[in-house]
């Protein structure tokens, strides 16, 4: 059995705190894919995707580069 992450939910909780310069640096850094995912199923439940577009723009385009193929590079 897996661990759930709880790092969307920590997050989420410094976007309802305000802190959405902290967000955003964590957003870059994320983990997974699946965690961003769940990070605007929370943000979305409490409406503050709508709030915060720039949180909406940087967790599209994290979950676009995360699930985008890595270019390789032969050694």
């Amino acid at each position: 059995m897996s661990r759930q992450s709880v790092w969307a939910t920590k997050v989420a909780g410094l976007i309802r705190g305000g802190n959405s310069h902290a967000a955003l640096a964590q957003i870059k850094v994320a983990p997974t894919v699946k965690d961003l995912q769940h990070l605007r199923v929370l943000l979305a439940s409490q409406s503050l995707l709508t709030k915060n577009p720039q949180v909406d723009a940087a967790t599209l385009d994290q979950i676009s580069a995360l699930s985008a193929p890595r270019l390789h590079r032969s050694p």
